[in-house]
């Protein structure tokens, strides 16, 4: 599950079709299985069913894939860019820095210096002002 890509389910799918323990640990496993997962993770897209797969229907071509490690952060990177290049909503929001699965905004994701109101502090500033005011007052 290291492996950026292969989940919790998806590990245990190969496990079970390799009929190995799940239990052992990577360090335990000899050449020979360490190839035959390598193989088996080659060609995951026969593997595993559809409903499983990382990729489905991928806008490009139409098919179904699973992708894994670096292919996986390149293919995200690359629908991000899609939906900011024609504005979609969720494009809009990644380019705006805001959250895109319709998470609240009022009290999460602020940013900058000024993060909400100090009673103290306005109040304080609203006696300076009142000061300010009643000396152009007597003038």
């Amino acid at each position: 599950m290291k492996i950026k890509g292969i989940g919790p389910r998806v590990a245990e799918s190969i496990i079970k079709t390799l009929g190995h323990d799940s239990t052992t640990k990577i360090g335990k496993l000899n050449e020979s299985q360490i190839t035959e997962i390598e193989k088996k993770l080659e060609h995951i897209n026969t593997l595993l069913p559809t409903w499983m797969l990382n990729r489905r229907k991928d806008i490009s071509t139409g098919l179904d894939f699973h992708k894994l490690s670096a292919e996986l952060d390149m293919v995200r990177r690359e629908d991000i860019n899609r939906e900011k290049k024609i504005k979609s909503y969720r494009g809009i929001r990644h380019i705006l820095g805001q959250p895109v699965r319709g998470q609240r905004t009022r009290s999460s994701f602020r940013t900058g210096t000024t993060l909400g109101v100090s009673r103290k502090k306005t109040a304080a500033a609203q006696a300076a002002a009142r000061k300010a005011g009643e000396k152009d007052k007597g003038k």
